[in-house]
């Protein structure tokens, strides 16, 4: 590596101008060599010594802060190096500087790695040094399994089969016992059933923690705070943990020396990273979460590599998205601004550094681990959940698995590898575009109001965002999330995928169908008979609660199971979790979920989405649970695994069984631990 360095040192002092190796007045070539040869190892020995000092330093700047610094300092150290060489100090200008560090630091980390894949033993070194560093006086690992869960979110148990089919997933296909090599399958592949809230706040409360009760959708109004709940915002995230907490009496699925990494909920973990719950704190569990950055950010070499994919990540998206306009594609949404570097977040920064801490975690011998990877989900809201983008993410997370698997493999201890998702996603064009106006345009044309006549944009619900605006300290908090009282009668509409919720915020109650009816003889029949709505759930005086739907459709909740009316075209199972959404305290006055059409799947999101979720309606529903056959089955056959809750049951069961079942350790580990 020390050589590799020097004759790239040399190249780029041949290459840029303000960069040299000699004096002005010349030098010998030996002593350029040399000159060289002591900068390229200064540079190393400093990269090695002194930039873990540096970046533990810098942990409570910003992560992506903290990834632009790292040019900057690296250039410094380079700098610095070219200052201690003992025959003759090189020269660099400071942009320079930066330049030639960073591709130095790449060229070491590719010589590394082609060094290490060359030859196997060298690679295990590697790996158990990094897990003696990681582990350091810990008592030694448990001979019993321990699991890991990733969840790769949004990703639809049949999108996940057309990968496996068409081979972007050779991992998958492997464990599946499909792929080109005729692999005997270790895993197996079962389908679940969301609860009506399809997203991921709803999803991973209830797999982390046991419950998501009183979660109705991705945000909601609640009247007696004042305030719209959004489950990707840090504060609502910290109460909507602690609700679930007190609910189901545990501090979560991952309380036995568990780690959570990229999730909107720790889950009860002790080691914490990207987790969204715990980043309005300053102190305590904070603390961890930012040490998560170290985990990554300590080899400037995968700062360097990162930050250049995070680059052409940001040219694909503009370059896929002027493709996509100039064909006229349809449907389509904007694709602008901010957006190329959100998808770049997701795709490239979130992946390293979630991926990074999953491997620590397993080279720590930690007994559970749940990572979540918001690449495929991000980039289906804006390109459609099956399309040539999200086929790139698939084939990206798919390696990713085949790292952790690989790692998994010089753990010191057996690991099996769980994964999942929190929902899928449904194709079809938005509310407004098909209509040309947006929800909250037609409640209030249902309630008598003006109607503006540009339809204003709606906020997208793709989980990313928040988690850019928490890497960068930035405020998460959007324009309605703290309601401001302006004509008592005007009421409160959001959006989430394609379901909404409209709330009535000078009524201090849940509204009832005669009450509403009293105050806006027009507002439901309005929305019942529109032909982008496919039913309402709303509170009955006389029934408790009732499903509406066009031509004057009014089915009694617990006659749904004979009469599904307006549900049937959302197929089993639908009834089951509107009824148990009208049970929860904060259910809106009105609930709204859009049109479905069962041939093609296809749903209209109220947000600006071409893939969706969040209500009833095609695959967004039916996620997927890929397990090890060494693991029980996740149900008996013939039994469908239904609601959020449910799988968490499941995973707890499986913690169980791998920490009763003792096996061999290989040699390998052996050494390792």
């Amino acid at each position: 590596m020390w050589v590799v360095s020097t004759l790239t040192m040399l190249l780029l002092a041949g290459i840029l101008p303000d960069f040299r190796l000699r004096s002005a007045d010349g030098d010998s070539a030996t002593d350029i060599a040399v000159t060289a040869a002591f900068g390229a190892g200064a540079f190393g020995l400093l990269s090695a010594l002194v930039w873990p000092l540096l970046v533990r330093l810098l942990l409570l700047v910003p992560a992506l802060v903290l990834g632009l610094l790292v040019f900057f300092l690296n250039g410094a150290l380079l700098w610095l190096a070219l200052h201690v060489t003992p025959v003759e100090r090189g020269a660099a200008a400071p942009e320079t500087a930066v330049v030639v560090a960073a591709v130095m630091s790449a060229v070491a980390s590719a010589t590394g790695a082609a060094l290490a894949v060359r030859d196997d033993d060298a690679y295990r070194r590697r790996l158990y040094r990094l897990a003696h560093r990681r582990r350091g006086s810990a008592p030694p690992c448990p001979t019993t399994p321990g699991t890991v869960f990733l969840q790769l979110d949004g990703v639809g148990h049949d999108v996940l089969l057309h990968a496996v089919d068409k081979g972007l997933m050779p991992t998958a296909a492997r464990w599946l016992g499909t792929g080109t090599g005729g692999d005997r399958p270790s895993h197996r592949l079962t389908p679940w059933r969301t609860d009506w809230s399809s997203q991921t706040g709803a999803s991973q409360l209830g797999i982390l923690h046991g419950s998501n009760h009183d979660v109705p959708a991705f945000r909601w109004y609640e009247k007696a705070r004042r305030e719209v709940m959004v489950c990707n915002r840090p504060t609502s995230a910290a109460e909507l943990q602690a609700r679930a907490i007190e609910h189901s009496g545990h501090a979560g699925l991952l309380a036995d020396d568990g780690a959570s990494r990229g999730n909107l909920f720790s889950g009860g973990a002790h080691e914490q990273a990207l987790v969204l719950s715990i980043t309005t704190r300053r102190r305590g569990p904070a603390a961890r979460s930012r040490a998560g950055y170290f985990a990554y950010f300590s080899d400037p070499a995968n700062a360097v590599r990162t930050a250049l994919s995070f680059v052409a990540e940001a040219g694909r998206e503009i370059g896929q998205s002027t493709r996509a306009r100039f064909r006229g594609q349809r449907p389509r949404v904007s694709r602008g601004g901010l957006y190329p570097f959100v998808r770049a977040f997701a795709t490239v920064v979130e992946r390293d550094v979630v991926v990074a801490a999953v491997m620590g975690d397993l080279l720590v011998g930690r007994t559970a681990v749940y990572a979540d990877l918001v690449a495929y989900d991000e980039v289906a809201h804006h390109s459609g959940p099956v399309s040539r983008d999200t086929e790139k993410v698939l084939q990206r997370l798919d390696r990713a698995l085949a790292l952790i698997e690989n790692v998994a493999e010089h753990a010191p201890r057996p690991y099996r590898i769980v994964v999942l998702s929190d929902h899928g996603q449904s194709p079809g064009e938005t509310f407004r575009s098909r209509y040309g106006l947006t929800l909250g345009d037609l409640v209030r044309a249902g309630c008598g109001l003006p109607v503006p006549r540009r339809a204003g944009r709606t906020h997208s619900g793709a989980e990313a965002r928040a988690a850019v605006r928490a890497a960068l300290r930035r405020p998460v908090e959007e324009g309605a999330e703290h309601y401001r009282p302006s004509r008592g009668s005007e009421p409160v509409v959001l959006a989430s995928g394609n379901l909404g919720l409209v709330s009535f915020p000078d009524v201090p109650h849940r509204m009832t169908k005669e009450e509403i009816d009293a105050r806006h003889p027009a507002l439901l029949a309005t929305l019942a008979n529109h032909p982008g709505i496919g039913f309402l759930l709303v509170r009955s005086e006389r029934h408790g609660g009732v499903v509406l739907g066009a031509y004057g459709a009014e089915i009694p909740l617990d006659e749904l199971d004979d009469d599904p009316g307006p549900l049937a075209a959302f197929g089993p199972g639908a009834a089951d979790v509107v009824r148990r959404t009208h049970t929860f305290p904060h259910t809106a006055d009105i609930m709204v979920n859009s049109f479905h059409d069962p041939a093609d799947g296809e749903v209209l999101a109220f947000e600006e989405q071409i893939g969706s979720h969040g209500g009833l309606g095609g695959a967004q529903t039916r996620p997927f649970l890929l397990s090890p056959l060494a693991l029980s089955a996740p149900v008996p056959d013939g039994t469908e695994l239904a609601g959020a809750e449910q799988v968490h049951q499941v995973l707890r069961r499986w913690l169980a069984e791998s920490g009763e079942a003792d096996l061999p350790v290989t040699p390998d580990r052996e050494r390792a631990a």
